[in-house]
């Protein structure tokens, strides 16, 4: 047995009695709490006259050592004359701590009362009640200026978008809807209670949100946590919104809508951003111009994940050009870019790891154009680029820049598979490493112009090598020594040598 380790023995029932104690515990928590809530009129009188009496006698000392007053024995009358004007002074200071513990209390109340006012209107069953909810809800919300009753507000607005919903009865003057199935002979009849109208209702709530988080906004939220995680959310126009917040979460949101969901020119500042799970299903998505700039976490802080956009499925049209990511970490793995259009050009990813491992790029075309990608880890590991057309023209990867110190350590594109028409025309690969092993290269792949300036190039071991073109084709010998295999073109396992 190692020196220093003693085994603890458990009696019977050790467990069950280890929780009892901390359900103790937890009780004497609970009471201590709830007296110190009820004493802290007291604590805070004993303060304030504890404090005055301070005062006084620093003031009396000012006056006898600093200004040079006579240091005369009292009289009977000055005496008189200063426990009346400690004991007025004592009393006013009493007063003002009552009349702000007063004052605090009514506010509370006066929140409680506004408050429940307008909850009760968002649960109404008329649309037009409802929707007066919103922005009474949103008029408590600007009016207590305290975060926590403000989070409160806005966590009641979140929520009813939480609810669930479905796009296709959203403006559906009914209340409610009968389904009958049969089975076996058995007869079973389900009724679902609907919100009528309540498309625009949601709307309403998207809409006053939105306008909170614009700069230009009178009262801003943008310090806000936000939660629309498996909110249904249709036609969202979230234009110039600044995310400042701890959270802000869309994670499993459904974005919907006959016109377009946009992000353009959004700024999110807070710790975490998450996308995890989202589907854009609506005609189009713009984050064009969007900034993701994730605070670092304070000293002792848990470090927070970055930005999320794992598993996120992209139905339509999306663009991200001109978007700028920043921060510890950018995760788009097995996220499905299957609309016809995926726009990055332009962009500049700037984390210390930007991570794209097993996303699918489907569609008409793919855009990675003039695009440039820092960090110490660049990876799209096991990619599937079927789009009919991919391009990384210009593309600047693991370039170092005059303002960026850290070089790129690692470029991963192996296990990608390239179908139809990719090309790296004139972009350029740098860093430590660049892999490209074991890819499935089949279709027409351009290594035409590419600038391949990390020290180690590895195309070794593809899985097929169908329709490359590089710039040593016609003589191999022309192939800088840093990019492997040795003997060109790479040969797939098993296959012969040509």
């Amino acid at each position: 047995m190692r020196s220093g380790y003693r085994p603890i023995m458990l009696r019977r029932g050790g467990f069950r009695g280890y929780d009892a104690a901390m359900w103790q515990r937890g009780r004497l928590g609970d009471r201590m709490s709830r007296r110190l809530r009820r004493s802290s009129l007291l604590v805070a009188i004993v303060v304030a006259v504890v404090l005055g009496v301070g005062v006084t006698a620093a003031a009396w000392w000012l006056l006898r050592q600093v200004l040079g007053v006579a240091a005369e024995p009292p009289s009977k009358a000055d005496l008189t004359r200063f426990a009346f004007s400690v004991t007025v002074g004592v009393g006013g200071v009493v007063g003002l701590v009552v009349a702000y513990r007063r004052q605090r209390d009514a506010e509370r109340g006066r929140f409680a009362e506004l408050f429940g006012a307008a909850a009760r209107q968002l649960g109404d069953p008329d649309a037009a009640v409802r929707m007066a909810g919103v922005y009474a809800m949103a008029g408590v919300a600007d009016e207590f200026a305290t975060p926590g009753r403000r989070q409160q507000c806005i966590d009641v607005l979140c929520g009813y978008l939480r609810l669930p919903y479905e796009p296709e009865s959203g403006a559906s003057h009914l209340a409610a809807r009968t389904e009958t199935s049969a089975a076996e002979g058995t007869t079973t009849e389900l009724k679902y209670q609907l919100r009528a109208n309540d498309r625009e209702v949601r709307r309403a709530i998207v809409d006053v949100i939105s306008a909170h988080l614009r700069p230009a906004a009178e009262v801003s939220w943008s310090e806000r946590d936000f939660d629309f995680a498996d909110a249904v959310l249709e036609d969202p126009d979230f234009r110039y919104a600044v995310f400042d917040g701890e959270r802000t979460y869309f994670a499993r949101t459904v974005f919907t809508g006959l016109r377009a969901t946009t992000f353009e020119s959004a700024r999110f500042t807070g710790r975490y951003v998450n996308f995890r799970n989202a589907e854009f299903r609506g005609a189009l998505t713009l984050f064009r111009a969007a900034e993701f700039a994730p605070r670092e976490p304070r000293r002792g802080e848990q470090r927070g994940s970055g930005v999320v956009f794992s598993g996120v499925r992209f139905g339509s049209p999306v663009s991200f050009q001109q978007a700028v990511f920043r921060g510890e970490r950018l995760s788009f793995p097995n996220a499905g870019f299957l609309g016809p259009h995926t726009t990055f050009t332009d962009v500049r990813f700037l984390s210390g790891h930007t991570d794209f491992t097993g996303a699918t790029f489907g569609g008409d075309e793919t855009l990675f154009d003039k695009t440039e990608f820092g960090g110490e880890r660049i990876s799209f590991a096991g990619v599937q680029f079927y789009a009919d057309r991919t391009t990384f023209a210009e593309a600047r990867l693991g370039v170092r820049s005059r303002w960026r110190r850290p070089g790129t350590a690692e470029i991963d594109f192996g296990r990608v598979e390239y179908h139809g028409t990719v090309s790296f025309a004139d972009a350029a690969l740098a860093g430590a490493a660049a892999y490209f092993t074991r890819g499935d290269f089949f279709g027409e792949i351009s290594f035409r112009g590419t600038k391949f300036g990390a020290r180690v190039v590895d195309f070794d071991k593809p899985k097929s090598w169908v329709g490359v073109l590089t710039d040593w084709d016609e003589d191999p010998s022309r192939k800088p020594d840093h990019i492997a295999p040795a003997l060109w073109p790479p040969i797939p396992p098993g296959a012969t040598p040509v």
